[in-house]
């Protein structure tokens, strides 16, 4: 393992820290979806530093590029609940969320 790896895990390491203290401590669902989409990016930067490590760089650069496509996909979807959360209940708290209930 070269000191370039441990490097790039070292950043993987602080995105992990950084998404899951969002998940854990935010409210709003705003803040919550930012914090699993850095989560995202740390898995995306892990696979590609661990692609480059292990020299199968263009098999790492194809599994990123097919994430980043189903992100975009999740991003549309969870903005659109997200929107319409927020017109249902006025707020983006997620304790308000109980109104929705069916």
């Amino acid at each position: 393992m070269t000191n370039a790896w441990f490097l790039d895990m070292g950043a993987v390491a602080v995105l992990l820290i950084v998404g899951f203290y969002c998940l854990f401590t935010q409210r709003n669902l705003i803040k919550l979806f930012i914090g699993v989409e850095i989560l995202g990016k740390a898995a995306t930067l892990a696979m590609m530093a661990t692609g480059l490590e292990k020299k199968n760089v263009l098999v790492a650069q194809c599994l990123a590029i097919t994430i980043i496509v189903v992100e975009v996909c999740v991003i549309a979807v969870a903005l659109a609940m997200i929107i319409n959360m927020y017109r249902h209940t006025g707020s983006l708290d997620i304790r308000k969320l109980t109104k929705l209930k069916g």
